[in-house]
């Protein structure tokens, strides 16, 4: 009986795929077709009868949601880059039954087990879809990702040892996005009683990046109670993408002419309905479990702290459209101006009291560059003067480094800008 569709993904070299399609000989008896999907390798060497289809657009869960439509198999079986199968896959139950849609397998790397899509029902497949590229940080998290979004007691987890890989990559780089992905997998106990907590986003031309910081607030164990977005006046294709995101209960999207980041903030302040607000840049993005390590430091907080802060995770976007992590930037306590103006790098993530965002009537608009540069600093600046900051040592919010920064774009003087500071 062949109706199991084999779907080989992000292969990086000719060599591990042929190992990959030689071990689905352990079960030829059920594999009807076999297709290879991929970026930019040549399998002209690979047996013609295997489909061969390249990435749309480079992005691989475009190029799957497009594909499975057409797929008339019972089942997808994935596997993923360096994965083959070994005899042991002659002891697994290739089937699902009634509610059953989708069977797992444990990936395995030092400390780490992840759990892998690897048999799905396609019908199932094809009343779901995964995140583009421009959805998820990076593109080795896109089957983790959609993994997270469905109901548990639809998941088999088989725990046989049926899957090798040819090698693992045991780089900084992939181990950080490791501990990404396994946050996933998070069914972390929300202590009682915490408070509550919204994101706001204000965007301006960054289309390639801010639905991977919209979908970041919603692939979390414990969603925000709002996600708040103002679109800046942006002349690219950023608030048509943003449109797709409306159907979703707690998000709101806004739009404004172009006047810079302090005022479309601030426009945002009179929907904000939580205890506390997070400020997420439209090109940066947050861990799975961002929220419930917030919520779980902002219980039991002192009436006089108005912002909570901790580190920050670094990644460089690359030219071939991935992300490379440099390292995580640990935060300091700031205790008063001085303090906060020798601060290296953007104090964050910053977590807002909301009612200290709102007694303040907001980010001040100073003259420097008409309100448009280091609103960040300015309210930190006036909320010390009656509150204080409070760092704790967590890691949740990642930062991507990119040429499409604004400050990167175009330099100010710090030393001009400090002059306007009270």
């Amino acid at each position: 009986m062949k109706n199991i569709h084999v779907l080989l993904l992000n292969y990086s070299n000719s060599t591990t795929l042929k190992k990959a399609l030689n071990s689905l000989n352990f079960i030829h008896q059920r594999v009807g077709s076999i297709t290879v999907l991929e970026e930019k390798l040549d399998i002209s060497s690979i047996d013609q009868e295997i489909k061969h289809i390249v990435l749309l657009q480079n992005d691989l869960g475009k190029t799957l949601n497009d594909y499975i439509e057409k797929i008339s198999h019972e089942y997808v079986l994935f596997l993923y880059d360096q994965d083959y199968l070994n005899r042991n896959i002659k002891n697994i139950n290739l089937q699902l039954y009634d509610y059953q849609y989708v069977m797992t397998y444990p990936y395995r790397f030092k400390d780490k087990v992840i759990q892998r899509p690897f048999l799905i029902k396609t019908s199932f497949l094809k009343q779901t879809n995964f995140f583009s590229k421009y959805q998820i940080p990076f593109k080795e998290a896109l089957l983790s990702a959609w993994l997270s979004t469905l109901d548990k007691a639809y998941i088999v987890n088989e725990h046989g040892d049926f899957i090798n890989q040819t090698i693992k990559d045991g780089t900084t780089n992939t181990l950080q996005k490791l501990d990404f992905i396994e946050k996933y997998e998070y069914d972390l106990k929300q202590e009682i009683n915490t408070p509550s907590l919204s994101v706001i986003i204000s965007n301006y031309n960054m289309v390639q990046y801010v639905n991977t910081a919209i979908s970041s607030c919603l692939l979390q164990s414990s969603p925000p109670e709002q996600i708040l977005v103002i679109d800046d006046g942006s002349t690219d294709n950023s608030y048509k993408e943003m449109e797709k995101w409306e159907e979703v209960p707690q998000f709101r999207l806004f739009k404004k002419e172009n006047r810079g980041k302090a005022r479309s903030l601030n426009d945002l302040l009179p929907y904000i309905e939580t205890d506390f607000v997070i400020e997420l840049d439209a090109d940066d993005w947050f861990d799975p479990d961002a929220f419930s390590i917030i919520k779980n430091h902002l219980r039991g907080i002192l009436d006089d702290v108005a912002v909570l802060y901790g580190n920050l995770r670094i990644w460089k976007q690359t030219l071939l459209g991935n992300v490379k992590y440099k390292g995580i930037k640990k935060g300091r306590i700031v205790s008063n101006k001085s303090e906060l103006l020798s601060y290296s790098f953007p104090l964050g993530p910053r977590i807002y009291r909301t009612s200290s965002l709102k007694q303040n009537n907001g980010f001040p608009i100073i003259e420097f560059e008409n309100g448009r540069m280091y609103e960040d600093v300015s309210i930190l600046n006036e909320l010390l003067k009656e509150s204080r900051l409070l760092y704790k040592d967590f890691t949740v919010y990642n930062v991507r480094e990119h040429e499409l920064s604004i400050t990167k774009k175009k330099q100010f003087d710090w030393s001009d800008f400090i002059k306007y500071l009270e």
